[in-house]
């Protein structure tokens, strides 16, 4: 069964707030969070041969991304290069599958999986995409292809290396943010990387949540918690104090403890992610996470006033004045930018120096 879109006008997204896909998600995201409580990235963790298949999945989709380089474009915007490797991933992934998902849900799996690269035409990623390989994994638990015992090497393991593998797309093709507010005010694509960061740091006696604005701290500490990690990764591509370019990841580190940084980001989550119209009108649903909306998908247009064609909105949802306006990446500025006037034919020097962040 391929999956569809289900939410497509306000009411939509209520039922589905209070429906039982929401949830799973929810009790699954929490599951994962638990497991992972006190765990360091780096701690020793013993993979199923289950466990041992997705990370050679995700090792090829690597792959495939290195095997297909950025067009010399001489833009800072999406490259479409994007599109060959989304496209090659795409007839490959069922193929991928084949030996870790039963035959008959390969299709349904493989389009969460697929769409948790980003979006093919706009070439932008955000948390909507991020949820897609959440609802991945939690395809293949439903699916008892997974089970709980692995799920501590499920985000240590597996979610760590998709967000490898997304960083490597995401600075190779210069993906767009997807949304003018990127990941709704933490970082320009991911959320969850940093709810599970959090999970990880809540038993430990000595890093606070105010340990953030220490340089060295970060550099130490960053390899064994992801929350540190998506700070530094944030800290290398903009210039200036978090207080400037990530508002919201410095309010958090005012926070008295991780417990409640880790909790506030539950609710954050539900509120700023599930809870929006423009992130979950895009998110799709078949037989394993199951949600039956409004039924107007036939009315769906993806016209507007200005004679676009390039957008999709949800009823409700109202046509932006900024139609056809992109926002680049902070990584594609500032590989932009350290480019200069250099030969064009030379490798792209990303991040050779951080841009400033207005």
């Amino acid at each position: 069964m391929i999956p569809a879109r289900q939410i497509l006008t306000p009411n939509d997204l209520s039922r589905f707030l209070e429906s039982s896909a929401c949830t799973e998600i929810v009790d699954f995201i929490t599951a994962l969070n638990d497991k992972i409580i006190g765990v360091k990235t780096t701690s020793p963790i013993e993979d199923s041969e289950t466990i041992k298949k997705i990370l050679s999945l995700l090792d090829k989709i690597k792959q495939a991304n290195e095997d297909i380089p950025p067009l010399d474009t001489k833009s800072r915007f999406g490259n479409p290069a994007f599109r060959n490797f989304y496209d090659k991933c795409e007839k490959d992934i069922p193929q991928w599958l084949a030996d870790i998902v039963p035959a008959d849900h390969i299709e349904e799996a493989s389009t969460y999986l697929k769409e948790s690269f980003g979006n093919r035409r706009r070439i932008d990623y955000g948390t909507g995409h991020e949820l897609n390989f959440l609802a991945f994994l939690l395809c293949l638990y439903k699916l008892k292809v997974v089970q709980m015992d692995d799920f501590k090497a499920l985000v240590i393991h597996v979610f760590y290396k998709y967000i490898e593998v997304m960083r490597g797309l995401q600075l190779t093709y210069w993906l767009e943010p997807a949304g003018s507010q990127g990941v709704w005010g933490l970082d320009d694509y991911h959320f969850l990387p940093f709810l599970f960061g959090a999970g990880q740091l809540r038993t430990h006696k000595y890093l606070k949540p105010k340990s953030i604005h220490n340089a060295e701290i970060l550099d130490e500490f960053s390899k064994d918690y992801m929350y540190l990690e998506c700070v530094r990764f944030v800290n290398s591509i903009k210039t200036g104090s978090l207080r400037w370019h990530s508002p919201m990841i410095d309010d958090i580190s005012g926070a008295k403890s991780w417990e409640k940084v880790n909790l506030g980001l539950f609710k954050m989550f539900r509120a700023e992610v599930i809870g929006k119209l423009p992130i979950m009108q895009h998110f799709m649903f078949g037989s394993l996470i199951q949600f039956t909306g409004s039924g107007a998908a036939a009315a769906a247009t993806d016209d507007c006033s200005h004679g676009c064609s390039d957008h999709v909105y949800a009823f409700g949802q109202e046509f932006p004045d900024c139609c056809g306006i992109k926002v680049p990446s902070a990584a594609a500025a500032a590989a932009a930018a350290a480019q200069g006037s250099s030969d064009a034919s030379k490798p792209r020097d990303v991040f050779a120096r951080p841009i400033p962040f207005d």
